[in-house]
């Protein structure tokens, strides 16, 4: 198929002002379409030329306008006030929503080409037309889904779970008891419940943008990093806290945060009540308070670099195959197949 797909942000490392998490799996997810016979054509501007200067080998294709496609992808967009609501051309404005709905108008209304809708972020509503419209399909990467819509997961390579040695992850020292990389965005409340306790007492860091700090004064902020440093984060750390605003808890909706920090050895602590919390995590790093993670934080130091240290390691390893590249990619094609029939579709034209 010729898939057109729209998404705002970066295929390398971008610049780090940014919160594209997108980049840690959208480029592999990509790369395994295109792998698999599918033609993509990028919508949205193409960043990493214009604020990058990186063409990234001329290897894929973008077009500004309204390309002849099978079917319309679209990494959901919504409004942010002050953003992409504002007059194009105007300070500080990006033009992702206006350009998402002129795909929208064109393709998924006028000629009702088949469009997929990736919810990443959870803001599509729930009484959006889309999601009853007979043309249109929605995926979420949560366990428990809208009703009607698709579990699509943010996505890892298998040979990087393929080549993690828990043993050697185990034995890497590391100077960071406790890390963690992201963002504030509705993060506060499992941030104060969670985090904030165990940092008091443990060498740790925190990186990412937090603009509201002055309740943690404990905390060390170090601010946004480049994207390719995150792994050093976690190369550093023992362990983590997987913190999810409350909308992505509730669904068993797990950011890329889990992947990036076990493939470096980082052990994830999940609050409980986070929906699935046992397919993320073995029981052991499951938490229901602060007090609970300074335990287990003090208990992880004691074993740090034995046996014990890297079968936990492994276990959360092994629970990354939920996330599998080939699995999700297959969940895609799945769902494309369900509405592009061989022969009764025409493509979307200018």
């Amino acid at each position: 198929m010729k898939i057109g797909y729209s998404f705002w942000g970066f295929l390398g490392n971008g610049v780090t002002d940014t919160p594209d998490g997108g980049r840690s799996h959208r480029r592999p997810f990509i790369d395994a379409l295109l792998d698999r016979g599918h033609d993509i054509v990028f919508l949205q501007a193409d960043r990493d030329r214009l604020e990058v200067d990186d063409d990234l080998g001329g290897t894929y294709a973008f077009d500004d306008g309204v390309p002849d496609i099978d079917v319309l992808f679209l990494e959901w967009r919504w409004a942010i006030t002050g953003r992409n609501t504002t007059v194009c051309g105007s300070e500080g404005h990006t033009c992702d929503l206006h350009r998402q709905a002129q795909l929208i108008n064109h393709y998924t209304v006028r000629h009702q080409t088949p469009t997929v809708i990736w919810d990443k972020d959870r803001t599509l509503r729930t009484e959006s037309v889309w999601r009853h419209t007979a043309h249109t399909r929605v995926c979420e990467a949560a366990l428990a889904p809208t009703h009607g819509a698709h579990t699509l997961l943010f996505p890892v390579a298998e040979d990087l779970i393929a080549q993690a040695n828990p043993v050697a992850l185990a034995a890497q020292p590391r100077n960071l008891v406790l890390g963690y990389v992201g963002n504030q965005y509705d993060r506060d409340e499992p941030f104060d419940r969670f985090f904030a306790p165990a940092a008091v007492g443990v060498e740790h860091l925190v990186a990412g943008k937090w603009t509201k700090t002055d309740r943690w004064p404990h905390v060390h902020f170090l601010g946004r990093i480049p994207f390719e440093e995150a792994a050093g984060v976690y190369g550093r750390s023992l362990a983590t806290v997987l913190l999810l605003p409350d909308r992505y808890a509730a669904v068993g909706q797990m950011t890329q945060r889990i992947f990036e920090a076990v493939l470096a050895g980082c052990l994830p602590l999940a609050p409980a009540d986070i929906c699935c919390v046992n397919r993320f995590v073995p029981d052991y790093l499951i938490v229901h308070s602060g007090r609970d993670v300074i335990e287990r934080l003090s208990n992880l130091r004691e074993i740090a670099g034995t046996q014990q240290h890297a079968d936990l390691i492994a276990a959360c390893v092994d629970r990354l195959r939920l996330f599998g590249l080939s699995k999700q990619v297959d969940t895609l094609e799945s769902v494309l197949h369900g509405l592009v029939r061989p022969g009764t579709t025409e493509r979307g034209t200018a």
